[in-house]
């Protein structure tokens, strides 16, 4: 237990993110009715910069290239850029871990 005590929270974070994403039922391109967590979307703002990366990496993980474009340019460069950082994470961690080992023998 002591070990899960010491995963980064924003560890935890992406990969959960990515695997709701990736189970995610992908939507259609200009379909407007569906749920977001956007602040600037439900408070009834329309454009956002941000809006679309989750729809486009739930259409990558479902290998819809074409569609991701469609949502979000951004939707690539974003996938790669997270999954950039969970391998940073775990590097990190799993340095620490040894050195903590290293600090007990």
């Amino acid at each position: 237990m002591k070990m899960l005590s010491r995963i980064p929270l924003e560890l935890i974070f992406w990969i959960s993110a990515l695997v709701l994403l990736a189970l995610a039922k992908p939507e259609l391109y200009g379909h407007e009715h569906h749920f977001t967590l956007c602040p600037l979307a439900n408070m009834g703002i329309d454009w956002c910069p941000g809006c679309g990366i989750g729809r486009a990496l739930t259409q990558l993980f479902h290998g819809n290239v074409a569609e991701s474009i469609k949502l979000h340019w951004f939707g690539i460069p974003a996938l790669l850029i997270i999954v950039y950082r969970i391998v940073v994470l775990i590097k990190l961690s799993v340095k620490f871990l040894k050195y903590k080992e290293e600090g007990y023998v």
